[in-house]
């Protein structure tokens, strides 16, 4: 199996590899610039001092013209005489030359030995034919590398000076060093750098790599240190995100599972009851003497109605949590609608309705009825009279209905779960006719509306229960389960 580098050695290679890239590239650069401007400062000094060497040739002749018309190579040769640490060459193309042409010129006068290719036929004859400027050309031979610049100081006649171009090449040679030290020690320097860089790069991704296994086996409290605003620690805070989100994910699974489990035990404790009171009640039906029947038919039906409702209510539950509940939004008279369920609820205690501003919105009037109605069975069951409902329209995006009663309130240890599932209080458990559900019922309508509702207690009072609808009610999006 073939083995993958790690992600500390690719950003190592990967900074290794572009830093020295670079760096040749910048001392290719380099070394090609400056190479070529010395060798321009070198051809250049070169051609100044050969036409100051010509001029110079040229005056220093005048004087003999006069005695020996033909001085001009001698009167040039004693000049280039004086010119010390110069290798020069004069060639009389004026008189037939000794030696093999194709090998090239023999000088007439110079302080150099002619060899092969020092002064080719066709550099010499460009030169003739330039009528003065220089021609310049690069000479290798057994005593060195020269550059030549050749040019005429007199018709048919030639002046070749050799510059020796050791001190160039060093020179250039030298640069060439440097920059290739330079840029082992940049190349050294990078994988220095870049192992740093690896390691404090490692250090959080390994550190994020065991909090992920932690996190994994369950330690759901598992948290990474964010420090600084670059990547890495976003990359912190994005796993705590994730760490966090799934922490409660998971409580919430918890919950729901201990809530599933509980709704079974409960479900069936509130079907166990009417269903063993039907059995007895029909058995007893079964005697046509039985003395108490018209009472075992009462008893009967207040049971098979007991048990619809918990059926209903579970029902409704259940098409809420699967997110199946019909919602079918209308324009509601908050005021109308209450009167309606405290007529339906009332058993004769007189309830007290209060309105103020608007209270028109827009819901499921089904719905909203239902929630009303529960709070003041709760309030009527639960609490004591006077009961009294507020609707409070003032607000121009939020209609309020609170339902007040004058009992002894909600107790402490059940304020925080009052609208969960099957959640009684002490008064509730008289109250036979009643499943638990009512609540939690109404305060998933309330949500389905995107309102809410909550509980307090009023002092000289006792619980109040208040329902808030935004006015425009659109139906909340509910994941089921």
């Amino acid at each position: 199996m073939k083995r993958r580098l790690g992600l500390g050695a690719r950003i190592a290679i990967t900074v290794v590899l572009t830093t020295v890239g670079a760096s040749a590239a910048l001392a290719v650069a380099v070394y090609t610039t400056q190479s070529a401007s010395a060798r321009d400062r070198f051809v250049t000094s070169a051609t100044l001092g050969f036409r100051s060497d010509v001029q110079q040739a040229v005056e220093h002749r005048a004087p003999c013209r006069a005695a020996v018309p033909d001085c001009t190579v001698d009167a040039a040769a004693e000049y280039m005489g004086g010119r010390l640490g110069l290798t020069w060459a004069l060639v009389d193309l004026r008189q037939e030359a000794p030696g093999p042409r194709e090998r090239g010129f023999v000088p007439v006068q110079g302080n150099t030995g002619w060899r092969d290719g020092q002064l080719p036929v066709d550099r010499v004859e460009q030169a003739r034919a330039a009528g003065g400027e220089p021609v310049t050309y690069d000479y290798t031979g057994p005593d060195g590398s020269f550059f030549v610049v050749t040019g005429l100081i007199a018709p048919g006649i030639v002046l070749a000076e050799f510059y020796n171009t050791a001190g160039l090449d060093r020179e250039i040679g030298n640069l060439r060093t440097q920059l290739a030290v330079l840029t082992v020690v940049v190349a050294l320097t990078a994988a220095a750098i870049a192992l740093l860089a690896v390691r404090q790069i490692q250090r959080p991704v390994r550190a994020a790599a065991v909090a992920a296994r932690r996190l994994g086996a369950g330690a759901l409290d598992t948290r990474l240190p964010v420090h600084g605003r670059d990547e890495l620690a976003e990359l912190a805070g994005s796993f705590n995100l994730m760490a966090q989100r799934l922490g409660e994910s998971i409580d919430e699974l918890r919950r729901k599972d201990a809530q599933q489990r509980r709704f079974v035990a409960d479900v069936a404790h509130d079907l166990r009851t009417p269903l063993a009171s039907l059995a007895v009640l029909t058995d007893s039906l079964d005697s046509p003497d039985h003395p108490d029947r018209a009472r075992s038919v009462e008893l009967l039906g207040t049971q098979v109605r007991r048990l619809g409702a918990l059926v209903e209510d579970l029902l409704e539950i259940s098409r809420i949590d699967a997110g199946v509940a019909e919602f079918r939004p209308e324009p509601i008279d908050l005021a109308e609608l209450v009167r309606d369920a405290i007529g339906m609820v009332s058993t004769g205690e007189e309830v007290a309705l209060t309105a103020t501003g608007d209270t028109t919105v827009e819901g499921d009037a089904r719905r909203v009825h239902t929630i009303v109605r529960n709070l003041l069975s709760n309030a009527e069951h639960h609490g004591a009279p006077p009961v009294g409902v507020t609707i409070d329209g003032t607000d121009p995006h939020l209609v309020t209905v609170t339902v007040v009663d004058h009992g002894p309130g909600v107790p402490a240890h059940l304020a925080p779960v009052v609208f969960d599932r099957f959640v009684r209080g002490d008064r509730a458990r008289s109250y036979t006719a009643g499943s638990g559900l009512g609540l939690s019922i109404a305060q998933e309508n309330a949500i389905m509306h995107g309102g809410r509702i909550t509980v307090r207690d009023v002092e000289g009072a006792g619980a109040a229960f208040t329902l808030t609808l935004p006015r425009g009610s659109t139906p909340a999006r509910r994941v089921p389960g």
